[in-house]
């Protein structure tokens, strides 16, 4: 069976495969994603119910640990709109797929007015009943962004690859933002040239390939286009550190989560240090570096929304407002 045949409209050269799905760089959709997509009914289940307690029971525990970064990383991201936006107050910020509410709390203690939208019931718990936040617990579907006013920045991290239809997510996104509003975007960035060396060089399988959960990859271009298609502007792009150079130095953390958490330490460490430093911006600018050569953990995209998003099969450019 081919890719086409198992995904009536996607087709596309084949990039790796694992657990029962093809991984594809789609023609149709510009963006690489797996073969078949699951149902998504059953997948929505899976992440209502059993994400935190079974996939990622360690999840908002180890964000708790790493509370000291996260408020530095959450806090430039924060800063980084508040700039855009001509400062924090008065302004509406909503975090899409907020999990624990840490990000939103960096937010609100910047100054923005804070919204949380996140279907996860033990993560949605924590946001609302932990740190006090404002939270729609649910996915943001056609009916829950009805429910919604608009608002002057969007947040979205690691919430497009869990998605069969991510650009559907941008389109909604799109009509919850003010004109002129920002949204910023954090994806992995799987199958980087990093990756790719450590696979070659330790004969590792492709580790970073996890369906059903992760249904799309994308690059720092692929998401910039998709971003293009459905009206948004992209400002600039950022890397996170690349994780993968511990792999390339004889840490092999795959299969290994105390090695990754050991990896992740020494991520902090030098963040926090550069910090302490009085050195963001240096670290800024080497992240952006990274993003722009297709290396990083993560990458973060910052856009601007200006023109109406294209309905599929929608030939031409989109309109200014």
């Amino acid at each position: 069976m081919t890719a086409k045949d198992a995904a009536p409209g996607h087709h596309g050269p084949t990039l790796a495969e694992a657990r029962g799905y093809t991984l594809i760089d789609c023609r149709a959709c510009g963006f690489a994603h797996v073969v078949p997509l699951p149902d998504p009914e059953a997948l929505a289940r899976a992440y209502r119910e059993a994400y935190y307690s079974q996939e990622k029971p360690d999840a908002l525990a180890h964000q708790t640990e790493d509370r000291a970064w996260l408020d530095l990383v959450h806090g430039e991201r924060a800063a980084l709109l508040a700039e855009h936006l001509g400062g924090a107050r008065g302004k509406r910020i909503l975090d899409v797929g907020c999990g624990g509410g840490f990000f939103l709390d960096a937010c609100r203690r910047a100054g923005f007015a804070v919204h949380g939208v996140e279907p996860a019931r033990q993560a949605a718990a924590h946001a609302r009943d932990v740190l006090g936040l404002a939270v729609t617990e649910g996915f943001l579907d056609d009916a829950a962004a009805a429910a919604l006013p608009r608002f002057d920045a969007v947040h979205a991290a690691e919430v497009l690859e869990h998605l069969p239809d991510p650009a559907g997510m941008l389109r909604r996104i799109h009509g919850l933002l003010a004109p002129g509003g920002l949204l910023l975007v954090s994806l992995p960035n799987d199958g980087n040239p990093l990756q790719a060396a450590a696979e070659r060089a330790l004969a590792l399988p492709p580790w970073w390939l996890a369906p059903p959960h992760h249904l799309n990859y994308f690059t720092p271009a692929s998401i910039a286009a998709l971003l293009a298609r459905q009206g948004f502007q992209v400002l600039e792009a950022q890397a996170s550190f690349p994780m993968e150079l511990f792999l390339l130095m004889g840490d092999n953390y795959v299969g290994d989560p105390a090695l990754g958490r050991a990896c992740q330490a020494k991520r902090k460490a030098f963040e926090l240090a550069m910090d302490a430093a009085g050195l963001s911006g240096l670290k800024t600018r080497l992240y952006q570096a990274l993003a722009g050569l297709g290396i990083g953990r993560t990458v973060v995209t910052l856009a601007r929304r200006v023109a109406h998003p294209r309905r599929p099969g929608q030939a031409g450019t989109a309109m200014e407002e």
